[in-house]
């Protein structure tokens, strides 16, 4: 078990843009919307579904609203057709940036990207110019509360990869994408209540980044997580403690 700060590596998602519950509940629509088109109505067949009612109910959203998503996506209502985009980039002090979108309008979602890149001192790159950087897990958060030998034991048991202590004391499960929803659940089964569970992006190393910089380069973050057609916005920037709780 390997220790790191927990703000290392972050998809960003700060406690004050959640709260703009309309924005984030557009985003989470459209991502069941797409997830069923993907994968069928049946989220116990359809990981990618289950995991976005999941986060969904997990907001709060109710489960109207939630069939009324799976419903467009399966074609028993008219819906608009999204495409799933992925951009890449890097923000001040050349930290990498990938941006996960889903769009009606690809001309007007790459200019907005570009836009944001562009007002915070960074740039937009090609396609694969900074995804070599990253890896698709999956991970699964627990508080400090939690017990830590039966925690390790019990993840490991159902085939997580690794089991990360943080400096506060809180821990992060790591699993294969593909093992995620399953071990997830397994550990729900043993009665270990997890903050937050999702399938995400890591980089591999981590790109150290001083307090003015951070600043910058969060208001980028932020700018890139506000645009309606951004999903997930994901980077390599290495924020310090004292960056994260100046910028909340």
């Amino acid at each position: 078990m390997a220790g790191h700060s927990k703000w290392a590596n972050i998809r960003f998602r700060k406690g004050a843009q959640d709260a703009k519950r309309g924005k984030l509940f557009t985003k989470l629509i459209r991502e069941i919307t797409v997830a069923t088109k993907a994968g069928g109505p049946d989220p116990d067949n359809n990981p990618r579904l289950r995991a976005a009612i999941d986060k969904g109910l997990s907001n709060n959203m109710k489960r109207d609203t939630i069939e009324t998503a799976v419903k467009k996506g399966s074609g028993a209502t008219d819906s608009e057709n999204f495409d799933e985009i992925r951009y890449e980039g890097y923000g001040p002090a050349g930290t990498a940036v990938i941006v996960d979108c889903l769009t009606d309008n690809k001309n007007r979602t790459v200019a907005e990207v570009r836009h944001a890149f562009s007002k915070a001192g960074g740039n937009l790159g090609t396609s694969g110019s900074v995804d070599y950087m990253f890896q698709k897990l999956g991970v699964i958060n627990f508080s400090k509360e939690v017990n830590k030998d039966a925690l390790m034991e019990a993840a490991l048991d159902a085939g997580a990869d690794d089991i990360i202590a943080h400096a506060d004391g809180s821990f992060e499960v790591l699993t294969q994408p593909e093992e995620f929803m399953v071990i997830r659940d397994r550990l729900v089964e043993l009665e270990f209540t997890h903050e937050q569970a999702e399938v995400t992006l890591r980089a591999d190393n981590l790109s150290p980044v001083s307090e003015s910089d951070a600043e910058k380069i969060l208001r980028l973050l932020d700018a890139l997580d506000e645009l309606d057609d951004v999903q997930n916005v994901y980077s390599n920037a290495d924020f310090s403690t004292l960056a994260m709780k100046d910028a909340e």
